[in-house]
């Protein structure tokens, strides 16, 4: 299979990682150009491409960038694809750390139904609720004790089962976890978020999730990962 990641960040450079060791062509993109990605690319046997080339190579395109940068990707990027092309959205909206307040979401658009608006296109959510720490290290066969589950949402059953497939390969249960309206029960803070679950417990924390808090389970996401690095600023360097 043929695939294109749009970022070159953490995430992205992660899942080029488990999909080049599967056999798959990855082309991997960064904002500043394909030279920009030539070394990282040479190092794990990616093809480095502008965001176009990426786009266009794809039988699968991932989306691994944030919310705010979906507003600069070139516009009609993904017009001339064939329908069958899978875009994955990977992405979470942080607001207060990173993103700005996006109206659309703010008003109660889960932000991969924004991001489908933005480029014109049908996307399915996954790989946005594992840290990239935990997308590296903790993937086992399938059957393995304690497996980590993943979501995955979208509008197009077949799509929606491309990319199961994909997760089930890297080395996690994949769990379809229905439409992307549904999406937002996998979103920044949810239950369902960055918390290692297996595929039973992953489905009791989607059906736990309650619309309503989906604004205060943000606020508290973002107010811990504040803590976290104004904790990690205050540690002094080591002197050498």
């Amino acid at each position: 299979m043929k695939l294109g990641i749009i970022g070159a960040g953490a995430m992205g450079t992660t899942l080029a990682r488990h999909l080049l060791g599967l056999g798959h062509e990855v082309a991997i993109s960064g904002s500043r150009g394909a030279g920009s990605v030539t070394a990282l690319a040479a190092r794990i046997g990616a093809i480095p491409a502008s965001v176009q080339d990426a786009a266009n190579l794809g039988e699968v395109v991932i989306l691994a960038i944030p919310t705010k940068a979906v507003l600069q990707l070139p516009q009609e990027l993904f017009a001339h694809l064939p329908s069958s092309v899978v875009v994955v959205d990977a992405g979470n909206y942080h607001p207060e750390l990173r993103d700005g307040r996006i109206d659309g979401i703010e008003q109660g658009l889960p932000d991969s139904q924004w991001v489908a608006q933005q480029i014109g296109r049908p996307v399915i959510k996954a790989f946005n609720n594992i840290l990239a720490t935990s997308l590296l290290e903790k993937n086992v066969p399938r059957g393995a004790p304690g497996r980590i589950a993943l979501p995955v949402a979208g509008d197009a059953q077949e799509a929606r089962a491309a990319v199961l497939r994909l997760v089930d390969a890297i080395g996690f249960d994949p769990v379809d976890a229905g439409d992307l309206q549904s999406s937002w029960r996998q979103g920044t803070g949810t239950p369902a978020y960055c918390q290692d679950l297996d595929s039973a417990s992953l489905r009791r924390a989607l059906a736990e999730a309650e619309r309503s808090r989906v604004n205060e389970y943000r606020a508290q996401r973002e107010a811990h990962l504040k803590s976290f690095l104004a904790a990690q600023l205050a540690v002094p360097s080591p002197v050498y």
